[in-house]
Order: structure tokens, then C-alpha cells, then sequence
């Protein structure tokens, strides 16, 4: 029999055992989850337990970059457990909890190369709604690029220009929408977008480099930094306000990142794009990123859960 935990931030470390079991390649901590907690409007950690033992975890989010009245959740479930019920017990507990906050579906994703984890979604009602490449830049392998902006455009970073929070925002509520797969998204209000987005766990301000003309913000590129060094930076948004883009502003901000990241010494730098997003795909991989295996976004109603 699974029995489906509750945990709080004291056991925090059991949903992060079973996760970094399950997906090494993209480790979690216990920091990481507190920090999303914090950024959305509830969060819940479960564990499923069964013999005593720690077989499956999942997490459940509402508020945090989603569609109106939609949760997203992910369970995993430990290898040598697999088979017994234990996703579809800690699913139904995720769906009940996302009911409870009421929504009225769930989205999730996974690895497009785990062939058993898509069939299985596919028996329990989830549907693909998007795809995400991994793309990876290995700096140990290349020169540091000439950053090149376009006449007019001088590339700041955040730290340089304190106060140009609104400027920022301002870039992020045009970009956003634009960004296939998040249209549908409900923009935060400043205060939350500045708390949320900009000023989290893996978020510095000497990372977020903007491009001016003159004293406009026209656009912003922005990498997060895992707090626990793993050599890996991860690229964030890089937005254009529309009547500026195609003009190089995008590659120029792009440069930045890469050389400002191989001077820090981070050996890899790490993005996701949506596949219908094919100015940033070409734009990346111009700039030399290759091709891993992705993400498959997942979207269920909630129904049929007791």
C-alpha cells in the first residue's frame, strides 16, 4: 500500500533524494523549493511512501507562471518502485490538492526521451500543449565573442544602472506574450514580477545585462545562477521591445552572457526553448549551443479524482 506524506521544509530533503534519484541531470535543493514556494501563491511537497520506505515524491504549484486556474505538478517515482501505482497515487493527490485551489487542470512535463514516463502520461489523460529543447553552450570549448552591440545600443548590466526596475518591466511585458507556449500566461503585477522574477534565490543583478539607446531600455538578457556551484548558468528571458528587435540587439545581449560567463568561470551555459520559438532557436544556435534531449509540456483536466 503507498501512502501519499505531506512534508514541510524540516523533511524537505526526502522530495529532493527521490528527484535527484530520478533526474540526476537536472538536480534540485531544498533551497531551490523554498524559493518557489516563497514566488508562487502555494506550493505542497508530497512524498509517497511504501514498506516503510521513501518510494516517489511530487510537488504541486498555483500562482507561479501559469495558465488562470491551472497547477503544475510533477511526481516521480523511484525505479525499482515503478509499476505498483505509485505515480498514479501521488497524481491523484496532486490533482485533488490542485482542485482544492481551484483549478480545473494540471500541466507538467517530461524528458522527450522518456519513452515509459510519455506512454505513461498518455494512458492518464495528459495531452502534449508544447515542446522545449535543451541547448548547451560548452564555454571550455570556445573564445570569449566580441559583444558587437548596434550603433546606438550600449550593453549595461543591472548593477550599473540601479533603478531601472520599471524600464525592465516594461521590456518583460512586451517580451512575455510574445514567447510561444506563455501567451496565455496572466502577467504579474510589477511588485511581483520584481520580487519573483528578479530578485530570487539564483538571480544577481550583475547577471541581467540591458541594452540602452540613449537612456531607453530596449531590451534585457538575463541568467540565473545556481547558489550551489555547478559550473552551469542558465539563461532566463532575454526580451526586445517589438519596435526594436531585428536589429542585432538580441545577439549583442546574447555575446554579453556568453563572455561575461566564461570570465566568472562557469563552464557551461544552459537554456530551454520552445520549438515554435525560432528566432531564439537560430539565434542560439548561430551562437554555437547544440541540441540535447528536452521537455514535453503535459496538460490534463482535472477530473474523475474522488
Amino acid at each position: 500500500m503507498v501512502e501519499i506524506v505531506t512534508v514541510d521544509v524540516a523533511e524537505l530533503g526526502r522530495v529532493v533524494a527521490v528527484h535527484n534519484a530520478v533526474r540526476p541531470q537536472d538536480p534540485d535543493t531544498v533551497e531551490d523549493l523554498v524559493d518557489w514556494k516563497r514566488q508562487a501563491e502555494d506550493m505542497v511537497w508530497l512524498v509517497a511512501v511504501a514498506g516503510g520506505a521513501d518510494v516517489g515524491a511530487g510537488i504541486g504549484i498555483v500562482g507561479w507562471h501559469s495558465r488562470p486556474q491551472t497547477a503544475f505538478v510533477q511526481a516521480w517515482t523511484l525505479p525499482a518502485a515503478r509499476g505498483r501505482g505509485v505515480g498514479v497515487t501521488l497524481y491523484t493527490a496532486l490533482m485533488r490538492w490542485s482542485a482544492e485551489h481551484e483549478c480545473v487542470a494540471v500541466e507538467t512535463v517530461v524528458a522527450e526521451d522518456d519513452e515509459a514516463s510519455i506512454a505513461w502520461a498518455e494512458r492518464h489523460g495528459f495531452r502534449e500543449v508544447g515542446r522545449n529543447s535543451r541547448l548547451v553552450l560548452d564555454l571550455d570549448l570556445i573564445e570569449a565573442p566580441a559583444v558587437e552591440p548596434p550603433t546606438g545600443i550600449e550593453i549595461v548590466t543591472w548593477a550599473e544602472r540601479p533603478g531601472i526596475e520599471r524600464d525592465l518591466y516594461d521590456v518583460y511585458v512586451e517580451a512575455e506574450p510574445d514567447v510561444p507556449g506563455e501567451e496565455h500566461n496572466e502577467l504579474p503585477a510589477f511588485e511581483t514580477w520584481l520580487a519573483n522574477d528578479m530578485q530570487g534565490l539564483s538571480d544577481r543583478p550583475e547577471a541581467v545585462f540591458v541594452a540602452l539607446a540613449g537612456d531607453e531600455v530596449v531590451g534585457y538578457a538575463k541568467l540565473a545562477l545556481p547558489h550551489e556551484w555547478t559550473g552551469n548558468a542558465f539563461h532566463d528571458l532575454t526580451g526586445v521591445k517589438r519596435t526594436w528587435r531585428r536589429q542585432g540587439i538580441a545577439g549583442a545581449l546574447k555575446r554579453k552572457q556568453i563572455a561575461w560567463a566564461k570570465k566568472q568561470g562557469y563552464r557551461r551555459l544552459v537554456t530551454r526553448n520552445e520549438e515554435r520559438n525560432e528566432p531564439i532557436r537560430r539565434l542560439n544556435t548561430l551562437h554555437g549551443y547544440r541540441v540535447e534531449p528536452g521537455s514535453i509540456g503535459l496538460r490534463r483536466a482535472i477530473t474523475d479524482i474522488g
